[in-house]
């Protein structure tokens, strides 16, 4: 899963103001969880890795807010929540699949 992450700060180096630097790492954190189908979880290990992997993302969007605090711009909070809600609905969904009261969707950024 790593994988689909190194390659956000390559497409930021790219950016020409910091703030742009920002939302393109974001960006690429959303192209990560797009990817992520918690319709495929079904052991216990599945459950475990789906939850580092967004365990994973909440601290790459925390780490970019931290690093781009001075820079941030309405687009970059707002890109920011989105995925951190989007992460926080994984979540519910996931423990719910956990605790046997619902069936798994996606994500999607």
């Amino acid at each position: 899963m790593f994988s689909a992450f190194s390659s956000i700060d390559y497409h930021s180096i790219r950016s020409s103001t910091p703030a742009e630097a920002a939302v393109k790492r974001l960006s690429g954190i959303g192209e990560v969880l797009s990817g992520f189908d918690i319709s495929a979880i079904q052991t216990q290990d599945d459950i475990a890795r789906a939850l580092w992997t967004l365990d994973t993302a909440d601290k790459c969007i925390r780490m970019i807010l931290a690093e781009f605090r001075s820079e941030r711009t309405t687009e970059v909070v707002r890109e920011a929540k989105s995925l951190i809600d989007l992460i926080e609905h994984a979540r519910h969904e996931i423990s719910d699949y956990r605790d046997g009261r619902t069936a798994l969707s996606c994500i999607s950024a």
